[in-house]
């Protein structure tokens, strides 16, 4: 008895430093106070500020930007994550322990390693920084989670469906399509998720990346917004929004993966 209390109180204890500064967040959204803590009363404002643009365009513009670069990179990371993953399980298993270690790398390696080398390579080939090498970077840094993501549901898989599909006189493009990516659709799914949540959440690689054009993320927009002395009242309301938003979707997912379970 005393071994579960003492493991439920861990445990609760646990959640409130992990959750208590997001809920101060999205608590303190609903303010028109400039400084976090200064409580002065509910409001709207600051949502209605957000949506509304104004002075705060170029927050709204590295919203944007951050949305767009995501869901692309994201994209290409599955359809390049699900093919590699694809590739890497028909290896024999010594090249393929070897690819998995290769692939695993990139994870472990630091950000700021991944950054300079990449901005290094961008620098030597002569490709304008901008949104295509911010684009390229979030793609390389994201596909090897993709891989990770979906590797366990091919091991999963009953190898014999899409073997059995060939014989039926399907050709390898449509086994593909209708036998194995229906049963990889939960990884991938997954994948993309994750990958998009790290393209959002990215600072060190897309401030090597991203060039002096002006293009601005939600990462690198914080960064300078914090550099000035303060933080912009609206990304109170923003990052409730983002943090509600995911957790939303994340519930969603999981309620149909439990549906489909039983």
């Amino acid at each position: 008895m005393t071994k579960k209390f003492l493991a439920s109180s861990y445990l609760g204890l646990l959640l409130v430093i992990l959750y208590a500064p997001i809920l101060i967040i999205v608590i303190f959204s609903f303010t028109e106070a400039k400084v976090l803590g200064n409580w002065t009363g509910f409001s709207m404002k600051l949502y209605t500020s957000l949506f509304q643009g104004g002075i705060h365009h170029s927050l709204t513009s590295a919203l944007w930007n951050t949305l767009i670069i995501g869901l692309v990179a994201a994209s290409v990371s599955t359809i390049l994550g699900t093919m590699a993953a694809i590739g890497i399980y028909n290896l024999q298993p010594r090249p393929r322990k070897a690819i998995q270690l290769v692939n695993s790398i990139p994870i472990l390696n630091p950000d700021i390693i991944t950054a300079i080398s990449l901005f290094l390579l961008f620098v030597s080939l002569g490709i304008s920084q901008g949104y295509t090498t911010v684009i390229l970077a979030h793609i390389t840094f994201c596909t090897p989670y993709v891989v990770l993501s979906v590797l366990p549901r091919l091991r999963r898989m009953n190898e014999n469906l899409y073997e059995a599909a060939l014989d039926l006189g399907a050709t390898p493009f449509l086994a593909l399509r209708k036998i194995m990516l229906p049963e990889l659709k939960p990884g991938m799914i997954s994948g993309f998720i994750l990958a998009f949540t790290l393209s959002i959440d990215d600072f060190v690689v897309t401030l090597f990346t991203i060039g002096n054009e002006g293009l601005e993320t939600l990462s690198t927009y914080i960064y300078a917004d914090a550099r000035k002395g303060g933080l912009t009242p609206e990304l109170r309301p923003l990052s409730a929004i983002i943090f509600i938003t995911v957790l939303v979707l994340l519930l969603v997912i999981n309620q149909r993966a439990a549906k489909k379970k039983l």
